[in-house]
This record gives C-alpha cells, structure tokens and sequence, in this order.
C-alpha cells in the first residue's frame, strides 16, 4: 500500500508528543530547521562517499546539492550521511578488504537513523557493490546515482584508456621503448578529470550492472562525471526517490532473480570486468534466496551472449566517453532485447521494456548488432578441475587466441615481493610457454584477495617481443587489465586449497572452450604434498581485520561476509525508540 505521512519511518522519530521524540525535534531546530523541514515529509538519506583521496568521486561535493535540490522539489526533506569512501588506486592493501565493511556501514546508517528512503552515491569500483549490498539488507527504498566515467585520456594526440595504457606503456617503458620524460607526460594525460576509469573496468561494469538490474534511472550509469547531463541526473535522482517511498517501493519488492540473470546477460556484452562475478554474486545472496546466482549461471550465459560493446579492454579503439555518445546502456540494452527479462521493474516505475522502447543505437562500432559482435561468445568463462573444483575465472575476450587452450610447465610465486623480484631478473628460466603461478593472494591470504591477478610478464620476455602468457593466481585482477590470467581460483591457498600444492614444473592444461583447468600430477603424489604441507601463520591477531579473517566467504560465493548474508539469521527489527 502507498505510504502516507503518519506511516512513514521517520515519524516513529519525529511525530510522537512524548519527551523523546520532542529530543529528536529540538536538536534538528539546532541546526536551523523548522517544523515545516519535515513534517509530513519523507526523510532522504543521501549516502555519500567523497572524500579528498577518492578521485573517482571528486564531484560528489558538489554532487549532492543537486540530488538535496531534486528531493526539496518532491517534497522530501534530505540528509546526507557520509560513507566510507574506497579510492581503488589509493587504498591498500585493497579495496576489497573493505567493501563488507562499506556494506555494513550502509545498512547501520540508513537503520538506525530517521530515513525513509537511500540516495546512494558510488562509483568506484568497490563502492557500487559495497553500497548496494548494504542498502539490500536494509531494505529501505534507495536508487542509485553513479559517479559516472571521467574523460578520454590524451598524449600526443593518441586516446589512453586508464588502466589499460598504464599497463601497456609501462610495458614499452620496461622494454626501453618510451623514455621517462615520454611516461611522465603519459602520467600527466591518462587521467584528465574527475569520474571513473573511463575504460570497461569494474567501475564501469558496476555502474552498468546497478543499471542492468533496475536501480539507476534509464541511462544513468554511461553519462560521463564532467557532462551536464550528470547533475541533471542527480537532481531526478532526488525526486525519484521521494515518490518512491510514498509508493514503499523496497529492493525486496523490486528485485527477482529474472533481474540478476539479465544482469549477467548485460555484463557479459558490455565485455566486463571478471570482478563482476563476485559483486553480482554477493548481491544476490544478499537480496534473498530466491535471487542467488552461481558461477554456473556466468558461464551459461558466457556461451550464449556475445561481446557488444568495442570498448576496451575487451574492445581495441573506444572508451566509455564514445560508448555514451553511441547511445550508452539504453542502446545496448535495445541490442539484448532477445536476451533479457523487458517485464521486470525498475526505480522508476516502469518495466525495463517499457524504459528500452525508443532506444537508439548511433554507432554501430561502437556497439556491435549481435550479428557483429566483438567476440561471438560472452566475456568472462570458468574454469573447473583438480587444480580449481570450486572454480576460476577468466576473460577470454581480452587475451590472446592462441594461449586459449594451452599446456605448459608451471612457474610458482608464494608471494608477491617474490614475483616483483624475479620478474625483472634477466637469468630467470622462463619461457612464453609457462604458466606464472600466484598463490596466497586470496580472500584470506592477500589478504583482501588483491588485483595482483594480472602478473607482469617477465622483462626478458617483455624485451623480445613476448605480449600474454598464461597467468593463474587466487587473487583478482584490475577490471581495465588484459591478458590471459586465470583469476579467484578456490578454494584459495591459504585454506589448503589446490593450488597451495603446486611445484615449478608442474605441467598446468588449460582448455577455455572445454571449460577445463587440469594439474597433471597423480592423486597420490598430490596426497604427499597436502600432508606435507602447513597453514600459513595468521594475517591479523585483532581488529577489523580479525573479524575479516573469521567471517569472510570464498570468491565463488561472493567473499560477502557468512553473518551479512540474508539466510544467516531472521531479518533485523526496527530499533526501539525509549
């Protein structure tokens, strides 16, 4: 039923005539506002993650007064709520390591607080999921407003693409080929203004994925941070959400699995980020049972939906700035119509058909029709076998064809200072033909499961000409990143899990096309090695990052935290107001 103003939340706060409630109502007066601020008004919560160190939300400051001047329009009365703010270059060891605690930290702030309704604010990569997930669990009406990506990068004339370029130039730099006044003039010109990397990685994936299933405004997630067209959608943003609390239109009541699986669907033609598998995952485990995706659920819709969008990394020409200005998400969206649920609901009301309807396409190299796709099967594949039961990941759209099925001897790293070092050893006996090895670079063993997914090839290798080689590790890998890295293999060593029983030598058989990841060495030489083999010592004694190591999941369930998932225990009560 439609909310009226003696139902809605914040009234338990502020309507009673009773000495708590006159508490609440004088300290707002304490900072100016009056009775006719709120009364009768649906309270806003505008979660915001700005921060002077996160540059992909360097806008958001100003951001949020139009999101606070389009809840004003509707007749709402708007709170921002400051979050905490993940910079995905900046913080270490990772971003991961917190986006639970991001989580958590959106689900409090909107529960214990006089809120009826979310504007969430994120971008940057682990924010999108951090603040969803949270928002899921709270269950309050919230929509979702993205950072949007920055502009094309330049040097000399040439388009960089973050990420991706920084990868590729420091390539050329380690090879001799750029000098260091050409990498510091690169350095000044890959990033030129605030928003997102502007190439297909985790935060563009993300933001398309929060558009995908139903929870930005139409066309929301592609409009760059520096365009005019972003504050006009903040400021609808703020009076959506108005009237969707008065509609009491809440996750629960919005989200079905149909939404998730068009999601998968989207990421896959977007040429996503392998990151999007944890994220969606952990999302739908948080919006219920009846929600929940699997990596199976990737991997049968990585053989049906083709890559549409040429944006790289998966792409080799554009960049998020050109696929807005090709019609953005709304155009690829019209392009999948044989691939989607049109019937499901979205924030504004409407079906997901109904918000397609006149959707145009304006480049079609931009992004492909389905009869010329960029890559004729889906983005991301998983792999099973001895060496990954659980599963790992790869981005076949983004590596090299020839390395897709491939057999060769294993070269094993226990960590990453001892990668960093041998990489640029010039004795190091190593060939295209090998396979880097990563390991206790997980969940727990990273810990955070860093983006170290991405191994560099070996300077020697790099020197003659050598561009991809097979790279397998339990970690994750930057969404802008390229190359064939098998990613998130669990279980992850730390725990025992296979690949803690790997020797250089070991021949590793990869067969993307047959699914396949096999270790070639005999089930009793691989019983030796477990019972020879012994717990890494423990990455934290106390703190956020104790609780961390008790309570985080596995990559292919998510990495969400057992305790924050929705069948952990009976959903949380309102607070009690004394």
């Amino acid at each position: 039923m439609p909310k009226t103003p003696d139902t809605l939340r914040s009234a338990r706060w502020f309507a009673p005539d009773d000495l708590r409630s006159m508490g609440h109502r004088s300290r707002l007066m304490q900072m100016g506002y009056g009775h006719a601020d709120w009364a009768g008004k649906p309270v806003i919560a505008i979660i915001n993650t700005w921060s002077d160190i996160n540059q992909c939300h360097a806008h958001f400051k100003q951001r949020v007064e139009d999101v606070k001047r389009g809840v004003l329009q509707a007749g709402g009365f708007p709170l921002e709520l400051p979050a905490m703010s993940l910079s995905e270059p900046i913080v270490k060891p990772t971003t991961m390591l917190y986006r639970n605690f991001l989580a958590m930290e959106t689900e409090e702030l909107l529960r214990c607080h006089p809120v009826d309704g979310a504007v969430l604010m994120g971008g940057c990569d682990k924010t999108t999921p951090g603040l969803l997930m949270g928002a899921f669990s709270a269950g309050l009406p919230c929509i979702y407003l993205p950072a949007g990506p920055m502009l094309r990068g330049n040097w000399k004339g040439r388009v960089l693409g973050s990420g991706s370029d920084t990868w590729k130039y420091w390539d050329e730099r380690r090879a001799g080929k750029i000098s260091d006044a050409q990498w510091a003039e690169v350095e000044a010109g890959i990033a030129r203004s605030h928003g997102t990397c502007m190439t297909m990685g985790t935060a563009a994936t993300m933001m398309g994925i929060a558009e995908a299933l139903g929870l930005t405004l139409p066309g929301a997630s592609s409009i760059p941070a520096a365009d005019a067209n972003h504050p006009r959608m903040a400021a609808d943003c703020g009076r959506r959400i108005v009237q969707m609390v008065w509609d009491d239109l809440r996750p629960a009541s919005l989200l079905t699995r149909a939404h998730f699986l068009n999601a998968i669907n989207v990421a896959m033609a977007m040429g996503c980020s392998t990151n999007a598998i944890i994220h969606l995952v952990a999302l739908s485990r948080r919006a219920g049972a009846d929600c929940t995706v699997t990596l199976d659920d990737f991997d049968a819709a990585s053989r049906k939906v083709p890559v549409l969008a040429n944006i790289r990394p998966s792409g080799d020409t554009y960049l998020m700035e050109d696929f807005y200005y090709a019609g953005g998400m709304p155009g690829l969206l019209s392009r999948l119509r044989g691939h989607l649920d049109l019937n499901m609901r979205t924030v504004n009301g409407r079906t997901l058909g109904e918000n397609i309807a006149g959707a145009e396409v304006h480049d079609d190299d931009v992004i492909r029709p389905l009869d010329k796709p960029i890559y004729a099967e889906g983005a991301l594949a998983v792999l099973r076998g001895n060496l990954a039961p659980d599963g790992c990941v790869i981005k076949p759209s983004a590596c090299a064809p020839h390395l897709l099925q491939h057999r060769g001897p294993a070269l094993v790293f226990d960590d990453y200072p001892a990668l960093k070092q041998a990489i640029d050893d010039p004795d190091l006996e190593v060939t295209p033909g090998h396979v880097l090895v990563l390991r206790y670079a997980g969940p727990l063993g990273g810990p955070g499961m860093p983006e170290w997914g991405m191994l560099p090839i070996p300077t020697k290798l790099v020197k003659a000409g050598v561009k991809d080689m097979l790279r397998l590790s339990d970690a994750r890998m930057s969404g802008t990143s390229y190359g064939a890295c098998m990613l998130h293999c669990a279980p992850e060593a730390y725990l025992g899990g296979p690949l803690a029983l790997v020797s250089s030598g070991d021949v590793i058989e990869v067969d993307v096309p047959a699914r396949r990841i096999h270790l070639q060495v005999d089930d009793a030489e691989l019983a030796r090695r477990r019972a020879a083999w012994s717990p890494p010592p423990k990455r934290y004694e106390r703190g956020y990052g104790w609780m961390f190591s008790r309570h985080i999941l596995q990559a292919d369930q998510g990495c969400d935290f057992d305790f924050l998932e929705t069948g952990f225990g009976a959903p949380v009560a309102e607070p009690d107001i004394f």
